[in-house]
């Protein structure tokens, strides 16, 4: 199996800091019409830093394809170290976010404390097996992965013995799903009226969530793309990839920029519809997506130790920099006096850095290292 590929670590970074970013823009953009400055802030970046985990994803196909193991070696080492950080942190991250809301008050005004008492934090801990909460929010993508990696050894046996031609027919059917999003948004405009209610396409209705698509769609996509690329590769210079890259994630960016700013006028604080353009396996956050992953593709580094290190913390910073993105605001936002849009990134980069050494001291230890890796 590949590991500590250098151009590998980097993507890992930069993706982890992308999502770090993406957090903080999430109290600016719940501004809303209540402070313009701050909500156009977060949408320009939010906006930029979509592709960060489907990078993720793509990371892991390229790593775990082609699946060599059995399904039940493969369970059982990639399941186990995903549920053992999920339980954990279900935990951890209600705790301290309790602790903390229970001697400080916060700087943002969306923020319901009733939500984070002593019985509501009880409640959390033995509920988080139905989903995640405010507190653990960037758990989501655990609970997906888990299932992602459920799949993997399946659809990896059959990519073991498919085409060229057979796999990139799964990724045109998988890129069909990515404008599904927008046909069910623009539907009604053409005279859609749904069925008994439900504004559902394709066989979609209350009592049916599974449409015509449904199985082709989601982050197995991105990484069977990782794998397709891995095994088939594009060959291009420098030139071809900037000349390639660049056009593809400008006109995404665009999309996703002006789209959810359009969207917001539309439907003011209706996060359904706006999330539409944030959508992870939307076409345009795919076009940004690819854009970034052939860039670092193309680097030629042999590596360090720092980067190797850096990289191997990551999984840990996903996993606990949520609550750093909550302190950072509160005690940074009323003080720094500058551009919101520069604003945003000085809180990122702060709580990258402090989840960095939160993490650290962490794999210090031989116990709370097995829920950062």
């Amino acid at each position: 199996m590949n590991k500590n590929i250098a151009w590998i670590d980097i993507l890992r970074i930069v993706s982890c800091f992308m999502v770090v970013l993406a957090h903080c823009c999430d109290p600016f953009v719940a501004q809303f019409t209540n402070n313009e400055g701050d909500y156009m802030a977060a949408i320009a970046w939010g906006s930029f830093v979509r592709p960060c985990v489907p990078l993720f994803a793509m990371i892991s196909g390229f790593l775990l394809f082609p699946i060599t193991t059995s399904t039940s070696t493969f369970y059982a080492k990639r399941i186990k170290k995903l549920v053992i950080p999920l339980i954990a942190w279900s935990v951890i991250l209600p705790l301290m976010f309790f602790g903390y809301f229970s001697f400080f008050d916060t700087a943002n005004p969306n923020i319901v404390l009733d939500n984070f008492s002593f019985e509501a934090t009880l409640t959390k801990l033995y509920t988080f097996f139905f989903n995640f909460t405010y507190d653990t929010i960037p758990l989501w993508y655990i609970y997906m992965l888990i299932g992602m990696y459920l799949f993997m050894p399946i659809i990896g046996a059959w990519l073991n013995q498919s085409t060229k031609k057979e796999v990139k027919g799964f990724l045109l059917l998988w890129g069909i799903t990515m404008v599904l999003p927008y046909v069910k948004m623009f539907a009604p405009e053409v005279g859609y009226q749904g069925n008994y209610g439900s504004m559902g396409i394709l066989g979609e209705c209350f009592w049916n969530p599974y449409g015509t698509f449904y199985y082709f769609s989601g982050f197995i996509g991105y990484a069977v793309l990782a794998f397709y690329l891995k095994k088939y590769p594009i060959e291009l210079s420098w030139k071809q990839t900037w000349a390639t890259s660049i056009p593809l994630f400008v006109i995404g960016y665009a999309i996703t920029y002006f789209g959810f700013i359009a969207v917001g006028k539309v439907y003011p604080g209706n996060y359904e519809y706006l999330e539409i353009l944030w959508y992870f396996s939307g076409i345009n956050v795919f076009m940004m997506t690819i854009a970034v992953y052939m860039l670092v593709q193309k680097i030629k580094y042999k590596g360090s130790k720092t980067l190797k290190s850096t990289a191997g913390l990551t999984f840990g910073v996903f996993l606990s920099h949520f609550f750093f993105v909550q302190v950072g605001y509160d005690l940074l936002y009323p003080i720094l006096n500058i551009s919101p849009y520069l604003k945003i990134v000085v809180i990122a980069a702060v709580v990258f850095v402090v989840s960095l050494g939160f993490v650290w001291c962490l794999s210090k230890n031989k116990y709370t290292s097995k829920i950062i890796n």
